[in-house]
C-alpha cells in the first residue's frame, strides 16, 4: 500500500474460532483491522448488512453456508464488497467455482502472511487474485522431451492464462475466471502455443511446467 493509505477493514468468517483468533492476531500485528467475526456465512451476511467492510475473508468450508453460497448471495443482493476465499483444499475446480460465484480472490491457508496480507490490499484495490494451480508433483515425474528455451518472455497475464490451462480449465472457463472476452483468451493461447513452439495446449503445459515457466 501507498505510504500514508491505511489499511483495510475486513470481516473475518471461519467455523473454527481458534482458526479465526489465529488470523484475528496475525492480520492485526500487520495493521489490519478486523471489524467483526462470524462462524457461518449466514451470520456474516447478518453481520455485514449492518457493518460494511473493506474486505470479507472466508473460509470455503463452513456450515449452514459455505464461502461459495455466501459469495453468491452478497452478489445476489447487488453487495459488491470484495471477498477473499480461503480454504485448506487444494482443488483445481475451488478458484473457478470461487469465480464463478463473485469472489475477487482465492488463497490456501497455507500461504505466508506476506501473501495473505498482500492479497488482503490487493483485492481491496480491485484486483481480482487465483492461486496458481501446484505444478511441482507433475514436475517431479515427469520431464518433457523438449527443454529448448521459449522463444519469448512470457507476460504476467500469459502465465496466469497457463496456469488455468494446467489446471484443465477451457477457453470458456478461463474468460470467466479472468474477467475478460473468450476471443481474448483464444488470443492468449495461441500467444502462448507460439512462444513454446508446440502445437497443442497438453504439450505446452508440459513443456511450460519441465522449463518453470509455471
Amino acid at each position: 500500500m501507498t505510504a500514508g493509505s491505511q489499511a483495510p477493514r475486513i470481516a473475518l468468517a471461519d467455523d473454527q474460532a481458534i482458526v479465526r483468533a489465529g488470523l484475528r492476531a496475525l492480520l492485526e500485528r500487520q495493521g489490519i483491522k478486523v471489524a467483526f467475526e462470524a462462524d457461518d456465512g449466514r451470520q456474516l451476511l447478518e453481520r455485514l448488512a449492518a457493518t460494511p467492510v473493506d474486505v470479507v475473508l472466508s473460509d470455503i468450508r463452513m456450515p449452514v453456508l459455505d464461502g461459495i453460497a455466501t459469495v453468491r448471495e452478497l452478489r445476489a443482493h447487488g453487495d459488491t464488497t470484495p471477498v477473499l476465499l480461503l480454504t485448506t483444499f487444494d482443488d483445481s475446480e475451488l478458484p473457478l467455482l470461487a469465480a464463478e460465484a463473485g469472489a475477487q480472490g482465492f488463497l490456501l491457508k497455507d500461504a505466508t502472511p506476506p501473501e495473505l496480507y498482500d492479497a488482503i490490499v490487493r483485492v481491496a484495490a480491485g484486483e481480482t487474485l487465483l492461486q496458481p494451480v501446484n505444478t511441482a508433483p507433475v514436475r517431479s515425474r515427469y520431464q518433457y522431451h523438449d527443454d529448448s528455451p521459449p522463444s519469448e518472455r512470457f507476460s504476467q497475464r500469459e502465465v496466469a492464462v497457463l496456469r488455468l490451462i494446467a489446471g484443465g480449465y477451457s477457453n470458456r472457463e478461463i474468460a470467466r475466471a479472468m474477467f475478460l472476452a473468450e476471443g481474448t483468451v483464444k488470443n492468449y493461447v495461441s500467444a502462448i502455443l507460439d512462444k513454446l513452439d508446440t502445437r497443442d495446449r497438453t504439450r505446452a503445459v508440459l513443456k511450460a511446467i519441465t522449463l518453470r515457466v509455471i
